[in-house]
């Protein structure tokens, strides 16, 4: 069993959520933890892409054995909303310069595979069962809306970028990639959102959103 396949499990009322703990924004659900780390193991194939742009060797399989090291209740019921939301106490405390670097690497490495991904799909997504479901260029732009609430959980007041202002965007993950890079908590921040779980967290919802455009493309 070697350390990249430890996991964490979020549980809630109506779903649960394994999360990956080497490998931030690995994180998937199901409706138990069987089903979640069954999901965990299945999307290992889609995170290779990430860390392979990030330069960093990957070393899990599709049928990985995890080891589940803890298990916590969601919070504020984000698991049953398809959040994970929980901050585990090992969360806190400031990133070694070796791994803030390898987390800011896989930042870097979810945005660049979303734009990959976003490139390559057409501007109408296949709708839900309901007709529900937003298209490519409003997927893009609720990820990059988001990232001013996620620059505000850990210090940043950052614009909101209107769709389709790309100057914004950059902006605004440029100065998150800086702080990720340092891997240290800013005066500002709100406590409940240390810098290992934000950027986990962050990379969490950009490549869910990735991996959605690649689910809905017609």
């Amino acid at each position: 069993m070697s350390a990249s396949s430890r996991a964490y499990i979020e549980t809630g009322n109506k779903l649960a959520f394994a999360c990956s703990l080497e490998w931030p924004g690995l994180s998937r659900s199901g409706k138990t933890e069987e089903a979640a780390l069954a999901a965990l193991g299945s999307y290992v194939p889609r995170y290779s892409p990430v860390a392979a742009r990030a330069a960093i060797d990957f070393d899990l399989s599709e049928d990985e054995r995890w080891l589940v090291v803890e298990r916590v209740p969601t919070r504020s019921g984000g698991a049953d909303f398809g959040v994970p939301t929980t901050v585990l106490a090992s969360d806190y405390g400031d990133l070694g310069a070796d791994e803030a670097s390898r987390t800011a690497a896989l930042l870097s490495a979810s945005w660049e595979f979303l734009d990959t991904v976003a490139g390559g799909a057409p501007p109408e997504l296949r709708k839900g069962p309901r007709g529900g479901g937003r298209d490519r260029d409003a997927v893009v732009s609720h990820v990059a809306a988001a990232e001013q609430m996620f620059g505000r959980k850990v210090g940043f007041k950052l614009p909101v970028p209107a769709p389709g202002d790309r100057d914004v965007v950059v902006a605004n993950r440029a100065a998150i990639l800086e702080w990720c890079r340092s891997g240290q908590s800013r005066p500002e921040a709100r406590e409940s959102w240390p810098p290992r779980y934000a950027a986990r967290r962050l990379i969490w919802h950009v490549l869910d959103h990735a991996w959605e455009i690649e689910d809905r493309r017609q």
